[in-house]
């Protein structure tokens, strides 16, 4: 029989939560929001997520430097960020308090696990000597639930057998079943992956799974909550959807783009935080023919792709700012080259080591510059963790079909975190037309292995291609014939050819409109990259309020769309929020003249929809 009364239970209907769990690097709150976030997808709420963790391994115990947190935003309306404030915030020691609590709405809900607010922690938090906040009156505007999670857990596992160690660990477990009563969702498919996960160390497996059911018990069975949330499901358009994060979409964009073209995908990558994951996924497809090499650098992940698009391969090297930089020689051969070959780059803080689990969108100007010579390529970048797939897909077809080396920029924000993502059949992905030369191309006979298409673009040649021998390498090619030349003018000549290349693909790729908002309205925000959810939660919520402005979000920078150059021109101001110091800025500014608006965000952190709306309510009081 439970302990409380069914008409003691409150149910309150919500249209989303955001919900923070934080605490140690190893109290495990990534696993359990991902196994929080994994569930509410499956049973059908849109929702957006945000891993924030130290750069180092193991940060301190205890200290705020440590301190680990997961967000995920999820409800039955569309959700495009992972939420500005917290609704719940479950703080698993007083660090964690410490740093989250100015981000909790008023009245929000606290879940404080009391074991992480001994004495030895409250000074590692830094509290003043004395100072408790779950025993004083500094959490009085806030609804706050005081359990011993950690005592819980181990009188859960008495008679495990389990180490201490691996106790300890099993905390997190009694968060996730307590969270799954709080929002009634099923425990279904976390037991499956507890199964699958420790299927050669049942005892461990039985273990988490029993703390698991023992927090949706106390949940069930206690008198400390009288409120229970339910969240509907969300409106989406039907299909197959599972929960995605960018650089698993990443991959999978490889993938199919290899599966769409006919070509064998070749991944030459050296480990990198945070792009490490889409060499770890890619590798585990090799029944799909894919072959993945973990370089010894970054340098050698890069020219061993190189090689395999030269032999015919569907070529890409992933890393992020430091390993991009080193890559620069090796990607200015491969536009000397003219063959294709995607380098991915999910950013992250710099310059150097910078902040390598923090995001940042700095590498813009690198891509667009970052080689020595006349060198431009393309670049695309994805806007939001499913996004990742369309815009792997589509880097891969710009790369197969107009010979070129593609950059592909994400950033660690939309790499990490993870959203809904309905699964596209095969007709509605675009095609990806492959043709290699196999006879000569030129009078008489001849071979031209530099003789450019309507695109600009010159044949792919296999190697070994029986009559089709001819002169790969650096050194500057004769137009058409690629031998090697030194001539001047010639020089010149083929300088211009390969940025009239990558300018010609303005005529194959979409041309901009806005994503919210009309034509010509007062204020447009155009933005790139990861700033999609902000800038569109923001303006979406200003035009409801009858404002008149709109947003435009590029995913094509070089080159950019065909009209965006009229698009611009049609609003009395443009504002472009990016987290560097104006790098899209610059470039808008300098092709086309308009006195554009910079808003710049450099902290490792994402935009927040309030900064974005505050910004625009601004420029259009002024």
């Amino acid at each position: 029989m439970d302990l409380k009364s069914e008409s003691t239970m409150t149910v309150r209907e919500m249209e989303n939560v955001v919900v923070r769990f934080s605490g140690d690097s190893g109290d495990g709150m990534q696993l359990t929001g991902i196994q929080f976030s994994d569930t509410a997808a499956m049973l059908g709420n849109d929702l957006s997520t945000f891993p924030d963790y130290p750069s180092e391994i193991r940060a301190p115990g205890g200290t705020i430097a440590g301190v680990s947190g997961f967000q995920v935003n999820f409800g039955s309306k569309e959700i495009f960020t992972p939420g500005d404030a917290y609704d719940v915030l479950v703080a698993m020691n007083a660090a964690a308090l410490k740093v989250e609590l100015p981000k909790l709405k008023k009245g929000g809900v606290i879940i404080a696990n009391t074991a992480g607010f001994d004495r030895a922690s409250l000074v590692l938090a830094q509290y003043p000597p004395g100072v408790n906040p779950l025993e004083d009156s500094s959490l009085d505007n806030y609804t706050v639930h005081k359990i011993n999670v950690s005592k819980l857990t181990k009188e859960a596992l008495v008679d495990s057998g389990l180490t201490t160690k691996e106790v300890e660990r099993s905390k997190n477990m009694f968060v996730l079943g307590l969270l799954f009563w709080l929002f009634d969702k099923t425990m279904d498919s976390s037991v499956n992956l507890i199964r699958e996960k420790f299927a050669k160390k049942p005892e461990i497996a039985d273990a988490n799974i029993l703390v698991l059911k023992t927090g949706w018990d106390y949940g069930e069975n206690t008198e400390i909550f009288n409120i229970r949330y339910k969240v509907s499901a969300a409106k989406l358009p039907p299909g197959t959807y599972r929960s995605i994060t960018g650089n698993h979409a990443t991959a999978l964009g490889l993938l199919a783009a290899s599966e769409k073209s006919g070509l064998p995908l070749f991944l030459g990558s050296y480990p990198i935080t945070p792009a490490t994951d889409i060499l770890q996924d890619l590798s585990r497809y090799k029944s799909n023919g894919v072959k993945t090499f973990q370089a010894e650098d970054e340098i050698a992940g890069i020219c061993a792709a190189i090689g395999a698009a030269y032999a015919g391969c569907l070529a890409t090297t992933t890393t992020s700012g430091p390993g991009m930089s080193l890559k620069t020689e090796a990607a200015g051969l491969a536009v000397m080259l003219e063959i294709p070959l995607v380098i991915v780059n999910v950013q992250r803080g710099g310059p150097s080591t910078g902040l390598p689990t923090k995001t940042e969108q700095a590498d813009l100007l690198m891509a667009m510059y970052g080689r020595h010579g006349e060198a431009p390529l393309p670049i695309v970048a994805a806007v939001s963790p499913s996004d990742c797939f369309n815009m792997a897909y589509e880097a891969c077809r710009i790369a197969v079909e107009h010979m070129t080396p593609v950059v592909l920029l994400t950033d660690g924000y939309i790499a990490n975190g993870a959203e809904p993502w309905r699964f596209p059949t095969e007709d509605q992905l675009r095609s990806i037309h492959v043709e290699f030369l196999d006879k000569p191309n030129g009078p008489e006979g001849t071979l031209l292995p530099y003789k450019r298409n309507e695109k600009g673009a010159r044949p792919w040649i296999k190697p070994g291609t029986k009559g089709l021998e001819h002169r790969i390498g650096g050194l500057e090619k004769q137009q058409e014939t690629g031998n090697v030349s030194y001539e001047a003018l010639n020089h010149e000549i083929m300088v211009h050819l390969r940025a009239e290349k990558i300018e010609k693909i303005a005529d194959y790729i979409p041309l901009a409109s806005p994503d919210s908002g009309k034509e010509n309205a007062r204020l447009l925000v155009l933005g790139w990259g990861s700033t999609f959810g902000a800038i569109k939660t923001a303006v979406q919520a200003l035009i409801e309020e009858g404002h008149n402005v709109a947003h435009i979000q590029l995913r094509h920078i070089n080159p950019f769309p065909k009209n965006l150059g009229t698009q611009l021109a049609g609003y009395d101001q443009v504002l472009i929020p990016e987290m560097n110091n104006g790098q899209l800025l610059q470039l808008i500014r300098a092709k086309y003249l308009i006195p554009a608006i910079g808003f710049s965000k450099i902290q490792g952190q994402p935009f927040t929809t309030l900064e974005i709306k505050t910004k625009i309510l601004e420029l259009l009081n002024q």
